[in-house]
């Protein structure tokens, strides 16, 4: 049959159909075979999107979502990644899907400095986790007992005061940042083990053990992207790092508790009471619903020591830099101290609770600083389907808390520092509002927020009523700004140390 005789048959439709819909069937089946993920960049050959990363994650992360969209899927190495950079997206995730979000992947790092991951933060979700975390919120960071520290924190602020008021008579300035890290580092201490461990050199044992950690917690480990290339990391000496990190972690930790149990307990206070103090009395008693082994115990007391050192103090050196930056919100927040304080030479816990604007300052902090810019990844138990997409099980998932605090879709001018932002604004960051997600949110959120913040405030409070702040640059020019560069372990801290010139307020 030629062309002119096939163009005169007549168009049949329900011909067309008999061929058509076979093909689509199959189609279909063929495409209902495959997730329908989010959208992801471009990849290359074996390791995927890691060199997208850079060395600053959270900003990378935020350029590449401000092109791909608030949920985007990575392809790190081996390991499929999703990365949640929306307010709207992390409520899905740690409120409407919260459960199915609520596992963490085990790193090697965590695997070796936690003891195979049986403390709190990095344990897999199920029931020896639940029990954990309950021992940690009801007995070491409930309301009650971080207020029973309010001694510790009252003495290391009296000792920060101090120094600083004898560098303020000598005319000098001072490294405000190392001052910071020390008392951090002092009150945590104190809290978790009884005592500070400071050198000669007023450099504290337990403050460098903690940052080191830290260092190790987020370099680069083939083995957690490439499992096959695991042997590399024996190679760049990471293993042997993390181990001997480990065995000191270990060693001193042992020490502790060992001290802890010849001790004599005539006469203790339910207050003085340490972290230690309280597991083990736990543990003697048989007050838990599950065994307490001594490598459980001191797990959980890792956790506490990473992450309470560097996290306070890198909000607290954050917050000083910011008013340093902008010497009206400063004004305005000493006078309102000062005001509330009045004439007392010792500033009352019960006299925080009044400075309504200071409160302000540090939530505008932790919005444009949060103390981990992405949360701890977690990992899907489940495949799971948000914001409209299938997310398969054993994915990880990073939330970008850096981005979705300075979204402009949700804050104005989201760049600038401004505490009134947050004046008669009901948003806090206690994870129900997921705009505003310093301390993250859902069962995975931190349970050391309390704690933190009552650091933080009380230590501030201080450094902004008895003294006023002056920053001179290398050339002794006024009124240049801080430089506010970054540089991130598993906390972004600033790059260069905080240099301020203190002078003693007199009323």
């Amino acid at each position: 049959m030629e062309l002119q005789d096939l163009l005169k048959i007549p168009f049949n439709p329900l011909l067309l159909l008999v061929f058509l819909i076979p093909f689509l069937y199959v189609f279909k089946r063929i495409r209902n075979g495959k997730p329908n993920l989010p959208p992801s960049p471009p990849k290359l050959p074996i390791i995927g999107n890691l060199h997208q990363l850079g060395t600053l994650p959270h900003r990378s992360l935020q350029a590449l979502s401000n092109k791909y969209g608030p949920l985007m899927f990575l392809y790190l190495g081996n390991a499929p990644t999703l990365v949640v950079s929306s307010a709207d997206m992390a409520k899905e995730m740690m409120k409407t899907n919260d459960i199915t979000f609520s596992n963490r992947p085990k790193t090697t790092a965590a695997n070796i400095l936690f003891y195979g991951c049986k403390d709190v933060a990095f344990s897999p979700y199920g029931d020896y986790w639940r029990q954990a975390r309950k021992i940690s919120v009801l007995e070491l960071l409930s309301l009650k007992s971080v207020q029973s520290f309010q001694y510790v924190r009252e003495e290391e602020a009296g000792v920060l005061i101090n120094k600083i008021r004898d560098s303020c008579l000598k005319g000098a300035s001072v490294n405000l940042s190392e001052m910071l890290i020390a008392t951090s580092n002092n009150i945590v201490s104190r809290c978790i083990v009884g005592q500070k461990f400071e050198g000669e050199n007023g450099k504290s044992r337990f403050g460098e053990l903690s940052r080191r950690v830290m260092v190790l917690f987020v370099a680069f480990c083939c083995g957690d992207f490439f499992p096959s290339l695991g042997w590399i990391d024996v190679l760049t000496g990471l293993i042997p790092s993390l181990k001997a990190t480990f065995r000191e972690l270990d060693v001193f930790f042992d020490q502790v508790i060992e001290e802890h149990q010849t001790k004599k307990s005539d006469g203790d206070h339910p207050n003085s009471l340490d972290f230690v103090d309280i597991l083990l009395r736990l543990q003697k008693n048989d007050m838990l619903d599950f065994e307490l082994a001594k490598d459980n115990l001191k797990a959980i007391l890792v956790d506490m020591f990473v992450g309470g050192t560097d996290t306070t103090a890198a909000v607290l050196e954050w917050l000083m830099a910011e008013l340093i930056n902008n010497p009206g919100i400063m004004k305005k927040a000493q006078e309102e101290v000062r005001r509330v304080v009045g004439k007392k030479s010792k500033i009352d816990v019960n006299d925080i609770n009044k400075m309504d604007y200071l409160k302000c300052v540090l939530k505008e902090t932790v919005r444009l600083h949060p103390p981990l810019p992405l949360l701890v990844p977690r990992e899907t138990i489940t495949s799971v389907k948000i914001g409209g997409y299938d997310i398969p099980p054993k994915t990880r998932v990073y939330t970008n808390t850096w981005a979705i605090q300075r979204d402009p879709k949700v804050w104005e001018r989201p760049e600038e520092f401004l505490p009134e932002r947050f004046e008669g604004n009901p948003v806090d960051f206690k994870g129900q509002d997921f705009e505003f997600i310093p301390f993250g949110g859902g069962r995975r959120g931190c349970p050391g927020m309390t704690f933190g913040v009552a650091s933080v405030e009380y230590v501030v409070t201080n450094l902004l009523c008895w003294f006023d702040w002056k920053y001179l640059p290398s050339g002794n020019v006024e009124g240049e700004d801080l430089d506010m560069t970054e540089i991130s372990a598993l906390t972004a801290s600033k790059k260069i140390p905080l240099h301020l010139v203190p002078i003693l307020h007199s009323p």
